[in-house]
C-alpha cells in the first residue's frame, strides 16, 4: 500500500462522486479519513489463509466507509487492492469497473504524473491484460514506465514488476523481441531485491512460455528447460520467508509446470500452497 499526501481542501471540495457534476457538497463539509493501515492488516490476514470471500467483503466495507466520508484518497488505495483480488478471482466485469472507478479518481485528484497514479494505471493495466484487452494495457503500462523510471531508482523492485507484467502484454501481441528486452530487465533488477527470487522464478517461466510462442514447442525445448531449472531452483531458496505471498506464487507457477509435463514439481508446489494457507508448515519439508 503506497502512503499518501495530506489531503488539501481543494481536492475534496469537489463532487463526492467524480462521475457526477450536478451537484456540490457544502465547502464546510469535511473528509472523515478511513485507516488504511488498519484495512490493510486485515487484508493480510484473510489473503493467508486465502479466504478470498471474506478479503473481498472485508474490502467493500472499507470501500463504503471511504465513500460515506468522502475520502478520495483511501477509495483509491482500496479500489487498487479491490481491482486486484477481482482480476485474481476471474470476475471481469466488476474489476473492469473498478478500473474505470480508480482512473477517474485519479483524475478527480489531478494525481497525473505521481507514483500513486503510476502505481493505479500498472493496476488497471495488469486487469485489461488479464482479460484480453493487452492493446488498452500498453498505453497504461506506458504511463506508469514514464514515471517509474523517471522517480524509481534503477534497481528498484516496483520497476522488475512493470517490466515483468509489461513483457505479458507484448507477448499477447507477438513483440518478441519487446517482451525478452524488459523481462530480461526484471531478471537483472530482482537479482538486487529482498527476496526476489520470487518474482525472478516467474519471469523464468515468462521466459519459458516466450520462448515456446515464438519458435515453437520443439525449437525451444533446451532453452525452456533451462528456464524452468532455473525457476525451480529460485523457488527452493531456503531464505525465502514461506508465507502468504510464497504460497500465491507457487500456486501460480505450478500450473506452469504441469504444463511442461514437470508433474512432480507442479504437484509439490501444490502441497505447499496447501500446507501454507492452513497453516500446517512447522515442521513439514516444504518447497
Amino acid at each position: 500500500m503506497n502512503r499518501h499526501d495530506p489531503i488539501r481542501p481543494e481536492e475534496y471540495l469537489e463532487p463526492s462522486c467524480p462521475f457526477c457534476t450536478d451537484f456540490y457538497k457544502p465547502a464546510e463539509e469535511t473528509v472523515t479519513p478511513v485507516d488504511l493501515r488498519r484495512m490493510t492488516e486485515k487484508l493480510d490476514e484473510h489473503l493467508a489463509r486465502n479466504d478470498t470471500a471474506a478479503a473481498l467483503r472485508h474490502l467493500d466495507y472499507w470501500r463504503a466507509e471511504a465513500i460515506q466520508g468522502r475520502d478520495r484518497r483511501g477509495e483509491l488505495g482500496i479500489e487498487n487492492e479491490r481491482m486486484g483480488l477481482l482480476r485474481k478471482l476471474g470476475r471481469k466485469d466488476e474489476a473492469l469497473e473498478s478500473v474505470d472507478r480508480a482512473l477517474a479518481l485519479t483524475d478527480a485528484l489531478a494525481m497525473q504524473g505521481t507514483l500513486t497514479d503510476a502505481t493505479t494505471r500498472l493496476n488497471c493495466a495488469t486487469v485489461y491484460k488479464t482479460f484480453g484487452r493487452s492493446d488498452l494495457a500498453l498505453a497504461l503500462y506506458a504511463q506508469a514506465r514514464a514515471v517509474y523510471e523517471r522517480e524509481l531508482a534503477p534497481d528498484d523492485p516496483r520497476l522488475g514488476g512493470l517490466y515483468n507484467n509489461l513483457g505479458l502484454a507484448l507477448a499477447d501481441l507477438d513483440r518478441f523481441d519487446e517482451a525478452r528486452a524488459v523481462y530480461d530487465k526484471a531478471l537483472g533488477i530482482m537479482a538486487l531485491a529482498p527476496n526476489g527470487a520470487l518474482e525472478a522464478a516467474i519471469t523464468e517461466l515468462n521466459l519459458a512460455d516466450l520462448a515456446a510462442k515464438a519458435q515453437g514447442l520443439l525449437q525451444a525445448e533446451d532453452e525452456i528447460e533451462r528456464r524452468l531449472d532455473r525457476a525451480e531452483a529460485l523457488l527452493r531458496q531456503p531464505e525465502l520467508p514461506r508465507n502468504g505471498y510464497y504460497a500465491f506464487v507457487c500456486d501460480k507457477c505450478a500450473s506452469v509446470f504441469d504444463y511442461y509435463g514437470r508433474f512432480l514439481t507442479a504437484m509439490e508446489l501444490r502441497q505447499t500452497v496447501e500446507d501454507l494457507y492452513a497453516g500446517n508448515g512447522a515442521g513439514k519439508k516444504l518447497l
